[in-house]
């Protein structure tokens, strides 16, 4: 598998191989690219003097020494504070739910539902996110328990509407516009 949802070959390995960096990516896929959010974990990996992130080394760091981390030029997101408290909430809560194995939230899982569920439930993940990273899981990780395209709702679905349909340079422009013409349909609705 060659994961294109980071803008380094280094980004897109570690993704590939680590499920804690590739739940931090979504984490940080709000109001910044796709492309940097699921960059940042390599750069915080590399920052962190590792080649793997781990969810209690992570929940165990003093905050500002997280917080440093993220603001450090270049910032790992437009919200360095918030997204590091964030990020932290998120490996304690893998730490403490899922005995610091992120992987564990969905190996073995029973059903599309409640893979969603599950994954609704982390800091910083609500349903859409959670529909959103279920539909990655799927498509491109091969993890589809029973259910899973009715729990991801147009997700799952073929087409470009997320960061799970991004599979190369043109699967990602495809996203991004259909990103923007829902965005401009929203607006003239509201």
């Amino acid at each position: 598998m060659a994961l294109h949802l980071a803008t380094t070959d280094e980004g897109n390995t570690l993704l590939e191989r680590d499920p804690l960096a590739l739940l931090l990516g979504m984490l940080l896929d709000q109001q910044i690219t796709m492309e940097k959010a699921f960059t940042s974990p390599s750069v915080l990996a590399q920052r962190m003097g590792t080649d793997h992130l781990d969810a209690e080394t992570i929940a165990a760091l003093p905050p500002d020494t997280l917080l440093e981390h993220f603001r450090t030029p270049p910032a790992l997101h437009r919200f360095p504070g918030s997204m590091a408290a964030r990020a932290q909430q998120l490996c304690q809560a893998v730490v403490d739910e899922w005995d610091g194995d992120a992987a564990s939230l969905w190996t073995g899982v029973d059903s599309g539902s409640e893979l969603v569920r599950r994954i609704a439930g982390l800091p910083g993940f609500g349903d859409q996110k959670a529909r959103i990273f279920a539909a990655l899981l799927a498509k491109q990780f091969g993890v589809t328990p029973p259910g899973w395209e009715e729990a991801t709702g147009d997700y799952g679905k073929p087409g470009h509407r997320s960061i799970a349909d991004v599979v190369d340079d043109d699967s990602r422009v495809k996203v991004r516009e259909y990103k923007k013409a829902k965005k401009a349909q929203q607006s003239e609705q509201g």
